[in-house]
């Protein structure tokens, strides 16, 4: 026997110190967690083996209705709360502190698929050409030019760019390529279109050595540097981004509006999913098939403003 105060504090030290779950994370667990000891005292359930599938459902009925003390959850924060919840379980159950698990039969609520934003293949030549020209003499104008060429070109993450060494790149071969290092460290090549080719031209031979002139120490074999000549950093990537964005005139720009601008533009132009996925490194085609939901809405523009029987 156990109680569930006992259980909540050995499950959140497990995860603070085994897993090592960021601050944040663990005291949001942690409160979740109180809220969830309190609606089971409420309920007479001090000891967690007495604990049913029907306890953990009405506590997620709990978050989502709301109380005189709490306001309704929306379906995510509910749905980590109960994430929590489950977690707790299977770690009672995993170290014999109980004989069952009454939280596997109860499912975190749906969360609704949030379509990716994308912008046109107008929006981003004017992103690109508000990041400067490839003959200017500025050499953190180069690289912001060809960062935003390799990121659209390319689809890579904000972290697979700047992740990115000079050797990971054979941009001079006759079949342009790089090698992406994606989540999991999982790697795939990818080709480079000829215009992030030009951009990155221009950028290793005039721009990245006057940026690699200013290291103090050993020279970073990154191919993006920053303006002391040390890898550029996701945080200055973003904000090379979010300038351009600015002077382009186009504030709704996120770190992963490139990528999945590049994505929606593949599947327009006819790609098939299955190279879209490898071409995103997704580990599933059903990560990419989100893309073809934007894609469907396109369509139904098209028709809707072109059939001339499309309304009647």
């Amino acid at each position: 026997m156990v109680s569930v105060d006992d259980a909540v504090r050995q499950y959140l030290q497990y995860v603070t110190v085994e897993r090592g779950l960021a601050v944040n994370t663990v005291e949001s667990y942690e409160r979740d967690l109180r809220r969830y000891t309190e609606l089971l005292a409420a309920r007479g359930k001090r000891d967690l083996g007495a604990v049913t599938a029907a306890d953990v459902a009405e506590f997620l009925a709990a978050l989502r209705t709301g109380d005189e003390e709490h306001p309704p959850l929306a379906a995510s924060s509910a749905a980590r709360a109960v994430v929590a919840v489950r977690g707790l379980h299977a770690f009672a159950r995993k170290q014999g502190l109980v004989a069952a698990d009454p939280a596997r039969e109860v499912a975190p609520p749906a969360l609704p698929r949030l379509l990716p934003k994308a912008i046109t293949v107008a929006e981003v030549e004017r992103l690109l050409e508000a990041a400067g020209p490839t003959e200017d003499p500025d050499p953190r104008v180069l690289r912001d030019r060809a960062l935003l060429e390799f990121l659209y070109g390319t689809g890579a993450r904000i972290s697979e760019a700047t992740g990115l060494d000079v050797d990971d790149l054979d941009h001079a071969a006759a079949d342009p390529t790089v090698l992406l290092t994606g989540k999991g460290g999982k790697q795939r090549y990818v080709p480079v279109g000829s215009y992030a080719v030009r951009a990155l031209d221009a950028y290793l031979v005039r721009g990245r050595p006057a940026l690699a002139a200013a290291a103090r120490r050993k020279a970073s074999p990154a191919v993006f540097l920053n303006a002391r000549g040390g890898r550029l950093t996701r945080q200055g990537a973003w904000g090379i981004l979010r300038e351009a964005s600015e002077r382009s005139g186009n504030t709704d720009v996120s770190p992963h509006t490139l990528r999945h601008s590049f994505a929606t533009h593949l599947l327009d132009g006819g790609a098939d999913i299955r190279v879209v996925q490898e071409l995103l490194g997704h580990a599933s085609v059903t990560t990419t098939q989100v893309y073809t939901l934007v894609t469907i809405d396109k369509l139904r523009e098209v028709y809707a403003a072109a059939h001339p029987r499309a309304f009647g």
